[in-house]
């Protein structure tokens, strides 16, 4: 089998060193530079790769190719291998291919992914289940299989992700949320984005289980137009009782975690569900949930300088995203917004930043959308073009007793490499000013 793999970034690399074990011919070709850790693996592991080109004679040469979730299938490359008849699939299809029997938990959604994925995994551990976590994640789900069979994998998916794949099937799937996000690489048409988003149930039978959250209007508005054979369970926000909430008769204590706000009830309910369907006891997924520590960069309390609260959201990429972390403020907010604008909506979010914010500080190379969005909303606006200078207004501007709040509705390409990075750095901001 000649298997061409393009991009060698983590889910590129994961599905190169499982195809190497399983004896294909491989070729890794990435357009750009292979970043040193990947580039002294593929040298490792005697991987044959290109960089800096794709070499159409070797990549039309393919049986099948792999491709990274963020090449979009638009591109000519793409487009021409399939009119040549070559399939293009993701590493996700890909690596599900060589599972051989791990119950598989897919979980998919707008907001929240990354929590419920963590979370899951924590519970089916505290559970004692021998799992894996992966997929958007952490390692590449090709990586987990290369490495080790588990009999249990949680994998964060992306609709990139799910554009990819043919035959894969999860045992259990979930549809968290849909919100506008990514529009940009599905046409700005909303209805393409949620078809993406439904894919994580197109293989499940009979016997297979799907969680979606039943008062999500962008979810039900394409209900009747996809053939569901899995047994589906909604969830819903009513489901929620104060800090908890009951399943099965067993009440699940979420103030004794560190979970906060009515979204991460939310990513709780449907992790508890899936750990609860897989086999695991009730007691231990109760001490899986106050063991369990919130994500980097989502909703992450980094603490107050001079009564002030800072608060690091950077993971917040979309309009939906702010919506739930402005809902979860409870003090006054200075909110550092903006980036690389993705046909963002922000009209849903005015009516909180009315209730909720003083300041806006506009972190971007272009703020004039933000600006015209919510200038006349909000008592002051600054633009900041780092993220020091964001803290630095924040810190002159916020008032004892405030939250500064940086959750950007936006994609990080503008000034940082991605959303890690513009948190990373927005919280060493912070740590200097304590200082």
């Amino acid at each position: 089998m000649n298997t061409v793999i393009l991009g060698a970034g983590e889910s590129g690399l994961g599905a190169a060193l499982l195809a190497q074990k399983h004896g294909h011919k491989v070729l890794v070709s990435d357009r750009g530079q292979i970043a040193p850790p990947f580039l002294e693996e593929l040298e490792q592991h005697g991987i044959p790769y290109e960089q800096g080109q794709h070499t159409r004679e070797r990549i039309f040469a393919a049986d099948e190719v792999i491709k990274s979730p963020g090449i979009p299938d638009t591109v000519p490359l793409i487009v021409e291998l399939q009119e040549a008849g070559i399939p293009v699939i993701s590493e996700i299809e890909f690596a599900g291919r060589y599972n051989r029997g791990g119950y598989v938990i897919g979980i998919t959604g707008s907001n929240g992914k990354t929590t419920t994925t963590r979370l899951a995994f924590q519970l089916m551990k505290a559970a004692g289940f021998h799992a894996e976590m992966g997929g958007n994640v952490g390692k590449s789900f090709a990586r987990c299989l290369y490495e080790q069979q588990h009999e249990y994998y949680v994998l964060e998916l992306s609709s990139f992700q799910l554009d990819g794949i043919a035959a894969f099937r999860p045992d259990i799937s979930m549809i968290l949320n849909i919100s506008p996000d990514h529009l940009d690489r599905y046409e700005y048409k909303m209805e393409h984005y949620i078809r993406a988003k439904y894919r994580i149930a197109m293989n499940q039978q009979p016997g297979d289980k799907l969680l979606y959250k039943a008062d999500d209007e962008n979810i039900m508005s394409q209900w009747a137009g996809h053939d569901i054979k899995a047994e589906c369970i909604p969830l819903r926000a009513d489901m929620l009782e104060g800090d908890g909430f009951a399943i099965n008769g067993h009440r699940f204590d979420l103030q004794k975690t560190r979970l906060r706000g009515t979204h991460n009830y939310m990513n709780a309910l449907f992790a508890v569900k899936a750990a609860l369907l897989a086999g695991a006891d009730p007691g231990k997924v109760q001490q899986g949930l106050e063991g369990f520590q919130p994500v980097a960069h989502r909703m992450e309390v980094l603490g107050k300088v001079k009564g002030v609260e800072y608060i690091n959201d950077s993971k917040a990429t979309n309009v939906d995203a702010v919506y739930y972390a402005l809902g979860a403020m409870q003090r006054p907010v200075v909110w550092i917004a903006g980036g690389q604008d993705k046909g963002n909506d922000y009209e849903p979010l005015l009516p909180l930043v009315r209730e909720k914010v003083r300041v806006l500080i506009a972190m971007g190379l272009d703020n004039d959308k933000l600006k015209a969005a919510f200038g006349a909303a909000v008592e002051e606006l600054r633009e900041a073009k780092s993220a020091e200078e964001a803290v630095a207004h924040a810190a002159e501007l916020a008032r004892e007793g405030e939250t500064v709040l940086l959750s950007p509705a936006c994609a990080s390409f503008d000034l940082f490499k991605n959303y890690e990075q513009r948190g990373a750095l927005f919280s060493a901001a912070v740590r200097a000013l304590e200082k």
